[in-house]
């Protein structure tokens, strides 16, 4: 399954790197699949689907299979809620979060989410 990501501290892009897969990166949001994808995104602000994130699925939202999020339990309730919010909007399911940049173990969960997709 194609991985698409966004990130913007760099905890997301770790986790992809950590992923060892082939990956498209959302920078403007202008960005194309024409086929299905996973997205892994950070939460913005309060609970916030980043901007470029937005944008990117405005567009390409049809393609989404389904949405992994990274997050900071520091919010509350806020907590990785971009992936909730984009799960509901597009209708597929949230199958991750992860704090931050995530353990050994949430790496290992989200390999097998990725291969099982």
């Amino acid at each position: 399954m194609k991985v698409v990501f966004a990130s913007r501290t760099g905890n997301v892009q770790s986790i992809v790197d950590r992923l060892s897969v082939d990956a498209l990166e959302i920078s403007s949001g202008d960005e194309a699949v024409s086929e299905p994808f996973l997205l892994i995104t950070y939460t913005d602000g309060y609970g916030d689907v980043p901007m470029e994130v937005e944008s990117f699925l405005n567009s390409n939202g049809d393609h989404l299979k389904g949405v992994i999020v990274s997050g900071d339990q520091g919010y509350g309730e806020a907590f990785c809620k971009a992936g909730d919010v984009i799960a509901e909007q597009y209708n597929v399911p949230c199958l991750y979060k992860v704090e931050n940049d995530g353990t050994d173990e949430d790496i290992e969960e989200i390999k097998k989410i990725i291969n099982n997709q």
